[in-house]
């Protein structure tokens, strides 16, 4: 019984029916955290608040889910550190000063300039240890040297932080269209390297969007290639079997990159089923243009793709495939795919899942 409720979790937005689907008081949320996890009632009180700001039902399947995202990836640590931060930090200032030509004894003589909080710039960049040390190293850089704004152009490049991981940039958004729920006091960016800001926008990126997946393997998936990437990875596929073309199933539908005008291989094959799906050029591209939305799903153009390769297919094809993305990031030294992490963070989520349920029944409930 325990394995059947850990695999059967609906979409995270539903929850469970029946007494699964009972929303979990902050008491019962601190038993699924480890316990060896410092101040697990207020890791709780953390995760509970984000789910209650946001609208979202705290079920044990959804409560997993964020619990899982957060074991993968920090440890359940609010600002993890990582390892070689550093010499990243060193090879990304490298970088910049190549690309807008500035030699690299200019560089080292900059870094050799003491920064606000008295050592030098090098220094401080030698003990950096987590993200959030050096996002303010950078904000610093920029805001005091004016090589610092010549190299960044008042761009950070930490993109992530928290005990979720969570894009700055997604936070931001996030925060302009709804209210942010808690103080801030500097900026949304510093908010998301602390635990409760990390673990609602966390929340907010792996829940807050409707998704008519039937596992929540394509939600964690979706958290780390984007959201409806596992949808439209799925539509990809369906675009290969109805047209012949081979097609990465990446999950993106139009061309980011280059001249974003130009079609990209997703797109040159959806065109060429358009005859047939009686939509010209330019109705396809405002249709592969809401990729990154629920609307998508319920266009012309997504219905008719599939009609045809299930079609052909002789069965109806999955609406949901885990995309397949080779991982690149400095901080990523082996060969790691959206799949390995969806999968990974999958496994955690049934493990929480029995766990809880086990509990509930123990509780009789």
């Amino acid at each position: 019984m325990l394995a059947v409720l850990a695999g059967c979790a609906a979409d995270g937005q539903r929850g469970e029916p029946g007494p699964y689907g009972r929303e979990l008081p902050r008491a019962q949320i601190a038993d699924l955290l480890p316990a060896s996890l410092a101040d697990r009632s207020g890791w709780a009180a953390d995760v509970h608040a984000a789910f209650v700001s946001l609208g979202i039902a705290p079920t044990l399947s959804n409560v997993c889910a964020a619990l899982a995202i957060a074991e993968q990836e920090s440890s359940y640590r609010a600002d993890p550190a990582v390892p070689g931060l550093a010499r990243i930090a060193r090879e990304e200032i490298d970088r910049r000063a190549a690309r807008v030509g500035v030699p690299d004894f200019a560089v080292r003589a900059a870094l050799q300039l003491a920064s606000p909080d008295g050592r030098t710039w090098a220094a401080r960049i030698d003990a950096v240890r987590t993200e959030r040390e050096l996002s303010e190293i950078y904000e610093d850089f920029i805001g005091m040297v004016p090589m610092g704004r010549r190299l960044f152009a008042g761009f950070n490049p930490v993109r992530t932080g928290g005990p979720m991981q969570v894009g700055v940039d997604f936070a931001e958004r996030h925060a302009r269209q709804r209210s942010y729920p808690y103080p801030v006091a500097d900026s949304i960016r510093h908010e998301v390297f602390t635990r409760r800001g990390g673990l609602y926008f966390g929340i907010a990126h792996l829940l807050d969007y409707p998704a008519a997946y039937d596992r929540p393997l394509y939600r964690f998936a979706d958290f780390n290639a984007g959201r409806y990437a596992s949808r439209n990875a799925a539509f990809q596929n369906a675009v290969a079997v109805a047209s012949g073309v081979r097609l990465d199933l990446d999950g993106d539908l139009i061309r980011h990159s280059g001249s974003a005008a130009e079609p990209g291989s997703t797109e040159r094959a959806v065109r060429a089923l358009g005859k047939r799906l009686g939509l010209d050029d330019a109705a396809i591209r405002k249709a592969l243009e809401q990729g990154e939305s629920a609307q998508f799903e319920r266009g012309a153009l997504y219905r008719g793709v599939f009609e045809l390769a299930d079609a052909a297919a002789g069965r109806p094809l999955p609406r949901a495939v885990v995309p397949r993305i080779a991982l690149r990031s400095p901080k990523i030294t082996r060969k790691l795919t959206t799949e390995w992490f969806a999968n990974r963070v999958d496994e955690r989520h049934r493990r929480c899942v029995a766990r809880g349920a086990e509990s509930l029944l123990a509780r009789g409930g």
